[in-house]
């Protein structure tokens, strides 16, 4: 499970319409409590970012706006607790590229789906070994 605030998810949202009709991305840092197989998190702040494939099939975190944001992330003591981007036209689900690039197993995927860009659709998972598991998002 993860927990994001209500006003992080509009931020999330804000960027993705923004960056339409390219995929959005952008971490996020929080605390992880470890609960079992898949620890449980709260994020705390949104880091949104350039998405440097500039594509709205692909995304890539900007490598200096990476080591920034994961540098002010671990300044606060935090973790990065998600890892987000938005589907432009697709279901809010982990395309084979985005399995293939998880390199973060610790981390939540937080994805936005924009199919509908009126109702935008938050789904959150974890990837470890290429394995999709759901995990659900909370936003008190």
């Amino acid at each position: 499970m993860i927990e994001v605030p209500g006003e992080i998810v509009e931020e999330m949202s804000a960027h993705a319409h923004r960056e339409f009709p390219n995929e959005a991305c952008g971490l996020l840092g929080g605390t992880i409590t470890p609960t079992g197989a898949a620890p449980d998190a709260r994020a705390e702040r949104f880091y949104p970012m350039r998405n440097a494939d500039a594509s709205s099939s692909t995304y890539r975190l900007d490598s200096k706006e990476q080591l920034q944001v994961t540098e002010e992330i671990e300044d606060k003591g935090w973790e990065i607790v998600g890892i987000f981007h938005s589907h432009t036209h697709s279901e809010a689900y982990p395309s084979e590229t985005d399995r293939r690039l998880a390199f973060y197993p610790q981390a939540h995927y937080l994805l936005m789906s924009l199919q509908d860009r009126e109702h935008p659709v938050l789904r959150g998972f974890t990837i470890a070994d290429g394995r999709v598991q759901e995990q659900d998002v909370r936003s008190p």
